[in-house]
Order: C-alpha cells, then structure tokens, then sequence
C-alpha cells in the first residue's frame, strides 16, 4: 500500500442508518463519499445488529475502500447492560459475531433489549474477534458513571487475557459528557495493563450540518422531545471527519493514532455473494432430487390426465395428447436439472401438498411459474400450461441464470399452519426475511413534528397536505413543490420552515424494524452460521428473521420463498364452508368455467366483490367486452394497466366483428387469434421470434426482456438477430424490420400471461359463486373485510340492489360476523367500529344460550363486564343495536357510565354470592337510563355513520326530499344513463373523500357518494377542489351541478365533470331570496293572505291565471318565507317557483 495511505485515519465506527434511529448514513452516501475522498478503509458498527454488512461490503468494495465488519452487541454484567464494539478480522471471527449477534436475540427473554451475559463473551474462542471498550454511553461508560473502577479493571483484564493484542480501548474526543474524565481512567489503565490505545471517532452523519437533524432523530427513536433537558444528547462532532481533523485532534496520541492507522491490516475479510444454498433432500430410499422430481413429476401428469381427461394409465402409452405433454415435461425437466433446480421445486411442492391435505386453501398460481407443467405435475400449480398457451422459458430459462421464483398464494388464516409445518421440517434452518420502514414524506413530518413539540393538529394539518399514493410515491420536495398551501405556510411561519428543514434531511432513513411475513428463506445448515438472526419479541411470529434483508438474504446465498397471504381464497374457502351447510358435496374445483349465466353476471357489470375485476374502471370494461370465455378475463386481467389499457377498445371492436383484426403477417395468425390481433402477453412476443425468425425460447426470452428493459444497445442486437432470422425464414428484410417495430411497443408493457391465466381462474370463481350463491358469498366477503367500512358500505349497496332483506345491527338478532339464515341476511355486530370480535362472540354466545335480551337491565345483569367497556357500547347504540330494547339512542348513549358501573357491581355481587333485591324492577332501568330527548334525525345518521361507516337505518338526503324539485334534481344512476342529460343537479351524501396528485403535480380528488338509490365515485379537479375543500366534510349531504360529455367513437365513452358543489343543509336552510306563488284564481288570494303578514327578506312575487289570462304582480314589500311555509302551501296545492 502506498505511504499516502498508510498514515491515513480509518474510522472504524460508522453508523448507518441500520442503527435504527442513531444512524443517519446511507450506504449509497457514504459510497459515493468514499469514492471522492478516496477513503481507504471503512468500518461499520451498527448498534444491535449486522444487518448492512453485505450491502456495505458490496458497495465500498467497489469503489475501492475496504470495508471492515463490525457490530456493537449489548452485553450485561452484574446490574448494568450496554454495548461493546466487536469486528471480525476474517471469516471465522465473522461467523462468531453473526453467531453472539442472532444468540442476543433468540436467547433473550420478551421483556429485555437484545442482550448476552459477558460470559459469553468471555468464554468464547475470540480468534478471529477484536473487541473495543466503547463509548461513554457503552458498557464500560456506564460502569465509569457509577463509580465502578474495580469491576472496570477486572472486565479489561479479563478480556486482555482472552483477546490479547485483539482488545483496545478506546480514546474519543466529541466533547460528550464525561468523556475526558473517561480517557485519563483508560490511559491511566492502558499503562497498568498494558492494553492498547486506539483512536475512533462515532460517526452517525456525513456532514457537520446533520447534527439537528440527527437530534431529532435520537428524540423520534427515544420517544422524547428536542426540549427535554434529561435525555441523550451528542455532541456536534459525530460527523465523518477528515483526516487532518482527526490526526490534529490526537496528535498528543500517537500510540492511539498508531493503532487506528494500522487496524486496517488486522482484517482480512469481507462478506461475499454466495452461490444459492438449498436444502439437499435426496434419500437412500428415493435417489437423488433429479431421481425423485422425475418420477413425481411424470406419476403427477398421470393424475392429472386421469383426472380431467378421464385416461386411465393403461391407455396413456399411444395417446397422441399425452405424448405431447410427455414431451414437454420432458423439456422442462431436461432445463431444470441441469440448472440444478430440482430440489427447489421439490420443496415447494412438498409444502404446497401439505396445505392442499390439511385444508388450507392454496391459490392456482401465480407469476411466471404458472408456465411451468413440472410445477402443474407436482401440484404446485393448478393451471395446465399446455391449455392456456404459456411458456416454460419465461420462468425458468437456460440462456439467463437466475433463481427460479414461485410466489405461492395461501389463505390468510392459515398460513401460519404452514410456517408451522416448516418449522418442524427444516427446525433452525428456515426463518423469515426482514423489513425496514421508512421515514417517508408523511411520516417524517409527524414524527419531526411531534419532537420539536409542535401540537398534534398543527402537525397534522400539514401532513394532510402531502398526498398518500402509494401508487406513485412522491419526496418530500416534490411534495412541496406541489403543493401552494405547504409553500406559503413554509414562507410565513418559521416553525413549518424548520419542520421541513429537518424533515427533509431525515427523509428516507430507516424508521423502524419490520418482518416480511410473506418471505420465507430455507437453507442447507443452521442459518446462524450463514446469516445473522433476529427477532421480534412484539410482534407473534413463530419464526425467526434474518436481519439481512431479501437484497443481502439472496446475495449471501440464501433462496427466498414467498407465501403469501390472499384473502380471496379465504372467502372462496368460507363460501364454500356455508355453501355446504345446503349442499354438502359442493366443491369450488369441480365448476365449469363455460357457464355463461357467470359471463353475463360479468358483463353486466355488477362485479362487486369480484376477484381483480370490482373497479369501476374494470366494470366498464367488462360491460363494453362482454366476455364470454375465460380467455376474454386472462385477456382483462393483462390489459386492464396504464398503456395497455388504450388497447381494450380494439379487442372489443375485434371480437365483436366491428373491426378487422390485424395479424401482422399470416405467419401470426394463430398466435394472434386469440386476442383479436392485439399483443398483449409477453409469451406472444416470444412466440412471434421463435415462429418468425427461429429464435429458440431462451433466445426468445431475452428478446423479451430487451424490449422491456428498453436497453438500446441490446435490443438494437437483438433487432439485428430478429431481421436475419425471418430473412431465412423467406420473409423480407423490410417486412421483418416493419413488424419488429410494431411489436416493440406491445413487448415494452405485456403483461405475463401465466399470472394473468392463474388470477383470471380466481375471478371466474368468485364470479360463479356470486352468480349461484350472492348470499352466502357476500356473507363471506364481508366477514373477512369486517374492519374496512369502505367496503362494508358496498357490499351493503350491493345486497339493497339484489333485493335482500338485511337484518341490521340488533344484539337480539345479530351475530358478531355477517351471516345469511332462511334467505335473511344478519348485519355483523362485529362490523361496527370500535366493538371487538373476541367480547362481541361472548355476549352473543350468551344470548344464544340463555334467549335473548328482555330489557337493558337484562342485558347488564347477564354479560360479563370484561366484555362491555365504554367505546364498545358507544358503538354499538350510536349503530341501533339497542332500539329494539329501548329506541332512545341518545338516552342510552348518555347512560354508558351507570351501565358499566352496575354490570361491575352486579358481577362482584355475584362473585361475593349476594343478591340485588331490586335487580328485576323496571325502576332500577329507569334509574340506570337517563331520560332526555332523542337525537333528532340529522344527529342520529351522523352517529350511525360514526359506527357503521355509512348509513343503514335511513338516508340523510331524506331530509331534503322536499327541495329536490326546486332544484331539479334527480339520481345519478339517471343522469349517467340519460344521453340527452348533459347538465343537471344531484344530490348525495360524502362517504369519503381521497385527495391525490395526478404526474405532473396537480392537486384532484376522488369523491366516494351516495344518493337515494346507489354509492358512486366521482373525480374533482384542483379548481373545484380548492374552492370547496372545506365543504367536503365525511358524511356532509352535497348539491353537486354535473356536466357530461360522450365520446364520438364506437364505445359512446362518458366522461362525468363536477362544475360546483354546495352544502345541502346550508342552502335547506338558507333564506329564499324571491319566490313565485302561482295561483289558479283570485279566491286563492284569500288562501295565501295569511302567509304574508310578516316582514322578511324575500321578494314575493303573485301570478294569477284566470279566464285565459295571467297576471303578475309584486309586492312592494319583501315578506318571510321560510321551508315551513313552502311546505304548508304546497299541500294545500298552491303552486310556487323558488328562484
């Protein structure tokens, strides 16, 4: 090494932002820092875990800098537990720290830190370790601030004995408290003990303008506030110094200087990438994996043709069908065990086959594995590659090595039945993979907000400015830049400036630590002596996760598994459940999928609850399409997507004979048919170079990937070997470069057709058990989406527009989860917000045992007062659930505090064996139940919307019936359906508005409504949005003037714009500015004479039609006309106009 970097400060204590809330330093930062400074060394000590290693291993090696491993690990001793500093000098040494960093974790008990005794330590073989004292706020420092010299010094002396030259103390100058007190005790033992000295310098930042920034996030990982005197506090020197800084801040230490200089030489080791490690699950009874994927793979297919073909093995050997699949099993075979696969796709298949035994729903496939006839033999899937036209190659391809990737979809309520399973399998070699949450736009805001003690509604109304699309996700500064309010505030207040200031330099740090359930990653040998271990002792997760995440998890060589949970299967799984309570062989796998009574339920577009097709968006679709095979739903499935999506309407046109389709050279014509002449899966642009120009799969496949990675430099190669192709093939060279060129666009965003296939078959089941069964299916929706009101709410329409009698809310009839009984349909009593499931089941429970509840008192008497508490029974009055008991909601309301008190007293009655003398009378209710005034019926919706999420006993717009003719309003569903209505009014009430910003920043929002007949989205734009956002209040009764616009092409596409928007209320209450009375004679003069006494603000004007001839007077005078007085003269049928 050069002389120039010999005398070079290393700073061996580097926190990234993987020191949870300590660290703020980006791996990619501190890189490209490196990379500048041409920094020759590196170390990393992340507090409590090694989860960068491999990360910052990669990258600083790459830029030339060396990185060292290392990880502060909290160690107790006696009373006192803190952190020690240990790095690995080579391979060895590494898998000791990943052993003591996973054991800190797995051994630990719920309640404590991550932590080991320091016997552990000391009982180690350390070769391979050294180890530093620490900080002032370490395990020694802890020691040095309660005085504890003697346990000090005997701790250095045993470590010196066990680690030799490999243990150093540590001399630091930040200026921290205490730490000058703390370098002359660790000089002063340096010489007694003859330990080495070392220089370090705890680097939590990049740059000396961090250090506020990082002060507030020290507050937001210790849940204090900036203004708290008793808390952690650094120092402004935790930055990455140079090295003049630092070799001028110890000169007076050469020794300690010295050592840091050479440290550097004592490590020889880094993390590399690893080949994949799998299991090996070869067995002296059945031969290697290659030997077992074989027979169960061909012994599989057997089944299957057994099964939906109906040939028995005796006649496979001559059948043509069988030997074509013979033939690509085969293949696939051939493909998957000379990449050395097979024990991957035998694992899985072995799982998936233990779910399908125990009764755990398993999906039909999903991704590019559904291409695969291996993965259909071995039950890992339930699509048949060879009948839907798919591509072993797109999933597994010799000619691009990369693992193969099955995501396997289970029901949500039994995964863990399978992790379980795993559990048992593979013991300490499995484990989940580990998450990190970020500090993004939103949360950054609160959580700086909330340290710097800004108050929770100021906070707040900030971060709602920042819109939330996880869809497209927006910075900080992007967000600011769109958003005027945000600019303006940060202009003119200096608190919103300063929020922002340290927002932005937090922004997109590790926030916290999380595990990805669905991730799975199963090895060869104890993971703990591949990767480090970690576990949360808060969260209920019956394995392990490793603290690498899947980037480092797959480059350490570990192979990922997916499981994850989908909640449609559950429902499909609970319909069945109920389904069978009437028809007991029913068995969701042995539908047709050619019913046409399930297409037309499709193409009418009532695909509420439906699989991937329930957006509105999709429901139009579905009606232009009207499919009518399930080609047509794999086809919408793929296009329904920003791009494709321009392509629905010429499929449609297609399919419906009013275009021709094009199928770019008769060559095509079969691979195209099927979709009318548009490309719209990825397996057709391979299927286009292979038939074209010869191109084999795997070469097919890259195609593919050129095309939609848009690499210039490739895909111009690729193009080259397309032309030369085709032009053996006899087509021309200007043919062949003109359908390139047409199929480029299509290959940039097709879609995999074997996910598409896989989801497409979940949708047609969904839709056939709504077409045959819409009771028990939505029964079983709503139950599984119990704690979303959104969609309680349109699963509630749904059911109105299906004409089924819905029982609601009532504790005598309902049950905690939605049922449907003798073609009635029970409203979930769990579904109301705020009322647990657990304590809901036991008073039901108690009420189905004991008969229903006779009274409130009988109520109180009868549940146990651990299942009421005041938020439960708030919910369920404010929902109706007691009308049928006492119909005063707002009486009951106001007497939750005496119902909790006399069940508690009640219940230690009870337990004390006593009897209440009273306890029957309808006294002690009336004492119990406070007599006051119900709510009035705007009060009493708004409460039910509280609990529901929308309204089920009656409907705001109710109350404003009586003006819709003034204002001539009519329903939506008319005004959409009406071609000739292209202005008009509607009225509805606001279930929830979501605000949102399209590409270019543009403020919109999408308004979710109800009106008197049906629940419906509609769009506003920033201009309409800005000048009544506050008027867009959740559960506010709207007058809103629509436009319509149809479009010219076949489709007659509608577009819906809002013009203006106006509360209801304000103008039912408003005063009438002029109305017209219009009267049929002069004797009804006499009628209104009455009504015109009083003085007021509206101009009155009097027409009288008589003998063929009108008159129109006008009073000098303005009179008071109010709702009332409307509605008095018009049933007495005086016409008036109100303008």
């Amino acid at each position: 090494m050069p002389e120039s970097n010999h005398k070079k400060f290393n700073h061996l204590k580097i926190h990234t932002q993987y020191s949870i809330c300590e660290g703020a330093i980006k791996i990619d930062e501190l890189k490209d820092n490196a990379k500048e400074l041409k920094i020759s060394a590196l170390g990393m000590c992340d507090t409590s875990n090694l989860c960068g290693a491999v990360e910052f291993s990669d990258k600083l090696s790459k830029v030339g800098t060396q990185p060292i491993i290392g990880t502060q690990i909290n160690f107790k001793f006696n009373d006192t537990v803190g952190l020690l500093p240990l790095f690995a000098l080579d391979f060895e040494g590494y898998k000791k720290i990943i052993e003591l960093s996973s054991r800190s974790y797995l051994e630990n008990d719920d309640l404590s830190d991550p932590h080991l005794d320091i016997n552990d330590l000391l009982k180690l073989d350390t070769n391979g370790i050294s180890v530093f004292s620490g900080t002032i706020f370490g395990l020694f420092g802890k020691l040095f601030d309660k005085a504890k010299f003697d346990e000090i010094i005997n701790l250095y002396k045993k470590l010196n004995a066990v680690l030799g030259d490999r243990f150093y103390l540590e001399i630091q100058r930040h200026e921290d408290p205490n730490e000058i007190e703390f370098e002359k005790f660790n000089l002063d033992q340096s010489k007694k003990l003859e330990i080495p000295i070392i220089a370090t310098n705890e680097v939590f930042y990049l740059t000396k303008d961090m250090h506020e920034a990082h002060d507030a996030l020290i507050c937001i990982g210790n849940k204090t506030y900036v203004n708290e005197k008793n808390r952690i506090k650094y120092s402004p020197n935790h930055y990455l110094k140079n090295d003049s800084e630092m070799s001028d801040l110890f000169s007076d230490l050469p020794e300690a200087l010295e050592n840091n200089y050479n440290f550097p030489y004592r490590s020889s080791f880094r993390p590399l990438f690893s080949k994949p490690i799998l299991p090996n699950i070869s067995s002296s009874d059945e031969g290697n994996a290659s030997d077992i994927i074989k027979k169960n793979s061909l012994d599989g297919l057997k089944e299957k043709f057994n099964k939906f073909f109906d040939l028995k093995e005796k006649d496979l050997e001559n059948n043509d069908k069988f030997l074509i699949y013979k033939d690509r099993l085969d293949h696939e075979l051939e493909i998957i065990i000379k990449m050395d696969y097979s024990s991957y796709f035998l694992i899985v298949s072995d799982y998936i086959k233990w779910a399908k035994n125990n009764d755990i729903p398993v999906g039909p496939g999903r991704g590019s594995g559904a291409g695969s006839l291996v993965a259909w033999c071995l039950s890992i899937t339930d699509v048949d590659p060879i009948k839907y036209n798919l591509i072993f190659e797109r999933f597994l391809n010799p000619d691009r090595i990369s693992m193969p990737d099955f995501d396997i979809d289970f029901c949500e309520e039994k995964r863990d039945l399978v992790f379980e399973y795993l559990t048992k399998k593979y013991k300490d070699s499995v484990a989940h993979i580990i998450t990190f949450g970020k500090l993004k736009a939103r949360m950054v805001i609160r959580d700086v907000g909330r340290v710097l003690g800004l108050a929770y509604g100021f906070v707040d109304s900030i971060s709602k400015m920042i819109p939330f699309d996880p869809s497209r996700p927006q910075t900080l500064s992007e967000c600011i830049a769109g958003e005027p309010r945000l600019q303006k505030l940060i202009n003119e207040d200096q608190r919103v400036k300063k929020l922002t200031d340290l927002s932005l330099k937090l922004e997109g740090l590790n926030r916290n630590v999380a595990t990805h359930a669905a991730g799975v990653v199963i090895a060869d040998k104890k993971l703990t002596e591949i990767v480090p271990l970690y576990k949360d002792s808060t969260a209920d997760l019956l394995l392990p996760s490793t603290q690498f995440d899947m980037y480092s998890a797959e480059n350490a060589g570990l192979v990922k598994f997916d499981f994850l949970g989908l909640k449609t299967l559950t429902v499909i799984n609970n319909t069945q459940k109920l389904i069978r309570k009437k028809h007991k062989d029913f068995n969701i796998e042995d539908i047709s999928f050619e019913d046409q009574k399930v297409f037309e339920l499709m193409s009418s577009g009532k695909t509420v609850g439906l699989f991937q097709i329930e957006s509105a968006g999709m429901r139009d679709a579905l009606i232009h399409m009207k499919p009518n095979h399930i080609e047509d739903i794999i086809a919408l499935v793929a296009l329904y997507r920003p791009g494709p999506m321009s392509n629905i309407p010429i499929y449609n046109d297609c399919k419906h004979g009013r275009k021709t389709p094009d199928y770019l050279h008769p060559l095509l014509e079969d691979i195209l048919k099927p979709t009318y002449g548009v490309i719209i899966y990825q397996e057709q642009v391979m299927q286009i170079a292979q038939k074209l120009s010869g191109f084999t799969a795997g070469q097919a496949d890259i195609l593919r990937r050129a095309m939609g990675k848009k690499k210039r430099a490739e895909l111009e190669k690729q193009k080259q070997n397309f032309i030369a192709g085709a032009v053996n093939n006899g087509i021309s060279k200007d043919v062949a470069a003109g359908i390139f060129l047409k199929i480029e666009p299509f290959a940039e965003y097709g879609f995999n057709k074997s996910h598409a296939a896989a989801y497409a078959i979940i949708s047609y089941q969904t839709a056939y058990l709504k077409t045959y069964y819409p009771k028990e299916f939505i029964a079983a929706s709503m139950t599984m989406d119990i704690s979303n009101q959104n969609k309680l709410s349109e699963f509630y329409e749904e059911l109105k527009r299906l004409n089924v009698e819905v029982i609601r809310p009532d504790i005598n009839e309902c049950f905690a989860d939605f049922r449907t009984e003798n073609d009635k349909f029970y409203y979930a009593l769990g579904g109301i917000k705020a009322v647990g499931s657990e304590a809901i089941s036991n008073i039901v429970k108690e009420r189905i045992k004991n008969g229903n509840f006779k009274s409130i008192n009988d109520f109180i008497k009868r549940v146990d007062p651990k299942d009421i508490n005041k938020l439960q029974l708030e919910g369920l009055v404010k929902a109706g659930a007691f009308d049928n008991l006492n119909n005063n909601r707002q009486s009951i309301f106001n007497s939750i505090p005496n119902i909790i008190t006399k069940s508690k007293n009640d219940f230690d009655n009870k337990v004390a064996n006593q009897i209440d003398l009273f306890g029957d009378s309808t006294e002690v209710e009336n004492d119990i139940i406070e007599n006051t005034k119900d709510w009035e019926f705007e009060e009493r919706l708004s409460r039910e919307f509280e609990a529901v999420g929308f309204f089920i006993s009656d409907h705001p717009l109710n109350q404003f019936k009586e003006i819709f003719d003034d204002y001539k309003i009519i329903n939506y569903q008319n005004f959409f359906d009406d071609d000739d209505i292209k202005e008009n009014n509607i009225a509805a009430t606001l279930l929830k508005v979501t605000e949102r910003k399209t590409a270019k920043g543009n403020s919109y929002a999408v308004l979710k409504l109800t009106d008197l007949t049906s629940v419906f989205e509609l769009f506003i734009f920033s201009d309409v949005l800005e000048l009544n956002r506050d008027s867009l209040k959740e559960g506010s009764s709207l007058i809103l003037t629509l436009t319509k616009t149809i479009s010219s092409d076949e489709d007659k596409t509608k577009r819906i714009n809002v013009r203006k928007i106006a509360s209801l209320k304000d103008l039912f209450n408003s005063s009438i500015s002029e109305i017209t009375l219009n009267l049929s004679s002069k004797s009804q003069l006499k009628e209104i004479q009455n009504f015109l006494d009083e003085k007021g603000d509206t101009v009155v004007n009097i027409s009288i039609f008589e003998n063929s001839t009108t008159s129109v007077f006008k009073l000098k005078t303005s009179r008071n006309f109010d709702r009332k007085t409307i509605n008095i003269l018009r049933n007495r049928d005086i016409s008036l106009n109100i303008h």
